[in-house]
Order: C-alpha cells, then sequence, then structure tokens
C-alpha cells in the first residue's frame, strides 16, 4: 500500500532505515519497505480545537490496495454528518477525490482546492494524498530532536503535478525512522506542522494513535485520536465504488 504523508492507515507514516551519510532520497525509498497492511479500518475522533472552542466529529475510516498497485480510501462521517470522502491513488498520474455531501450530492474535488481545509479542520484535501516518490525531490539538511527523539532532517519539494505546499520537512526518527513530525512550507513561510504520536505496532505495523496537526502561530490544532484499528480485514471492494457514495 502505497504511504501517505498522513495515516490512520492514512496515518502510518514514512520510516527508514540508516546509514551514516544516506541521502535523503535513499531515506524516503527504504521507507517503502515499512511492513504495510493490505487493508486496514478504523474508528476516529477528530478534535477542531479553533477560537477556544473544540469542535468533535466521528468517522470511519477504510482502506485497501487493490491488485493494479492503486490504494482507496473510504471516510465516512457518524457524526455530527453524514459526509463522505473517497480517494483515489493512481499510478503514474493524480490521485481523484470525490466529496459526498450531506445533501447526498457527489462531487470531485478539483486539484485547485486540494489546498483547501477538510471539514474546517486543519488538515488539506492534499494531506491525504498519497506519495510517489518520484514526484518529489528529496535532500537530507541535517538532524534534530522532534518530541523529545533525535531524528534526521528530509526535505522534499514537489516537482511534478499539482503543487499545495513549497516544500516538507520530514523528521525521521533515528531508532527506528518512522516519521515522528513533518513542517509544511506554502507561500515562502512555515505553515503547520504535524506530530504522529502514541506510536504502537499493531501486528508488526508501526501506528501513531494519536496524530495532532497544528498552525504554525499554534493558535490552532486537529487532533486524530484512534479509537480502534484492525489490519488485513476482508473489504469488500464494492466499498470504494464511486456511485456507493
Amino acid at each position: 500500500m502505497r504511504k501517505k504523508w498522513l495515516v490512520i492507515p492514512i496515518l502510518v507514516l514514512l520510516a527508514v532505515s540508516s546509514a551514516h551519510a544516506m541521502s535523503g532520497r535513499k531515506i524516503m525509498e527504504k521507507s517503502k519497505a515499512l511492513p504495510d497492511a493490505d487493508t486496514a479500518a478504523s474508528k476516529v475522533l477528530m478534535k477542531i480545537h479553533k477560537a477556544g472552542r473544540v469542535l468533535e466529529k466521528e468517522f470511519i475510516l477504510q482502506s485497501k490496495q487493490f491488485e493494479d498497485g492503486e490504494d482507496k480510501t473510504l471516510i465516512s462521517f457518524i457524526r455530527p454528518t453524514k459526509i463522505k470522502l473517497l480517494v483515489h491513488a493512481h499510478k503514474g498520474r493524480e490521485d481523484d477525490h470525490w466529496l459526498r455531501l450531506s445533501s447526498g450530492r457527489v462531487k470531485r474535488v478539483a486539484g485547485s482546492s486540494r489546498g483547501r481545509p477538510f471539514v474546517n479542520s486543519h488538515f488539506y484535501y492534499e494531506d491525504f494524498t498519497s506519495v510517489n516518490l518520484d514526484d518529489y525531490e528529496f535532500k537530507r539538511i541535517g538532524e534534530a530532536k522532534a518530541m523529545g527523539d533525535d531524528c534526521y532532517k528530509v526535505e522534499a519539494v514537489k516537482v511534478k503535478g499539482e503543487k499545495v505546499y513549497d516544500r516538507l520537512v520530514l523528521y525521521p526518527r533515528k531508532s527506528d525512522y518512522f516519521v515522528n513530525r513533518i513542517d509544511f512550507y506554502k507561500n515562502g513561510e512555515f505553515h503547520k506542522y504535524l506530530e504522529n504520536r502514541r506510536v504502537k505496532k499493531i501486528d508488526g505495523i508501526l501506528t501513531p494513535h494519536r496524530v495532532v496537526m497544528t498552525r504554525a502561530d499554534d493558535r490552532g490544532r486537529t487532533e486524530l485520536i484512534l479509537k480502534g484499528i484492525q489490519y488485513n480485514l476482508n473489504i469488500n471492494p464494492t466499498t470504494f465504488k464511486k456511485g456507493r457514495l
């Protein structure tokens, strides 16, 4: 299953293996060797912190890798609305996003809208897009502490397809090379950052149970809290059909 910058399986992020002078590209290539699942299903609590208030939403997330090497992910909100987002990750071209509104109308999310907030949170549609290594240029730019762990710093700049962020900076842990943090830069400025917290192994897969996206000025954040996750379930492929939204 192709890695995503975010995981909930969406939230299982990049990890890597070590060598002292390993390049940024090599680190990202090694990340793809991390154990991953053919399917995943989880219930997620979303907590949006804005202007001193907290808005809670809850959704079911399901994802599946298909035999053609492409992935599909379905986010189905169960409260307070019935919105759904279907993401189809393609090989060699941009991912497709379809949004089912509360009214029942289904619309395609255009590439120009990928930089907009998803359900009024601090996550953008772009943050649910899969990662094709060949679309990025990677550069190892140093080492740093992230969430108390010693990490490498790898800069990623997208050079193909729709571009929402100027660049990303990823922090893989030196201990196991799981990415603890991602910094997002937009319009030449530090825009927001993501932290993977409470990382545990589930069926051999490193899984963050709390993912937090925070504004660069720390004046707002959105938390994704896993309330249970199962890997390699038998999920009917028709679950991911656009006509089923």
